[in-house]
């Protein structure tokens, strides 16, 4: 399991989470992303999370540095190779 940073806070979260099962927080939860929305986040320090319904979304919300997590409903996304999936 990859992990990431959860924004300043020194803790570490898998990169991709089952929706109701990680501890949020204060963090800023987007259903798309916002360009100055992460850049403020960003730059507060902030944990970012991006809900996504699809391994394209996925991909796209990982994609971006700010995002420390991708929120996901469906199980079967949790066990994407997105190395794959972004190189082929």
């Amino acid at each position: 399991m990859r992990e990431r940073w959860f924004g300043a806070t020194g803790r570490r979260v898998p990169e991709i989470a089952l929706e109701g099962e990680l501890e949020l927080g204060d963090a800023l939860v987007l259903d798309s992303l916002d360009e100055a929305a992460l850049r403020e986040a960003h730059a507060a320090g902030r944990p970012v999370v991006v809900r996504a319904g699809s391994a394209e979304t996925v991909r796209t919300a990982l994609a971006r540095p700010e995002v420390a997590v991708a929120l996901v409903d469906d199980r079967s996304l949790l066990d994407l190779d997105l190395t794959e999936l972004t190189y082929g």
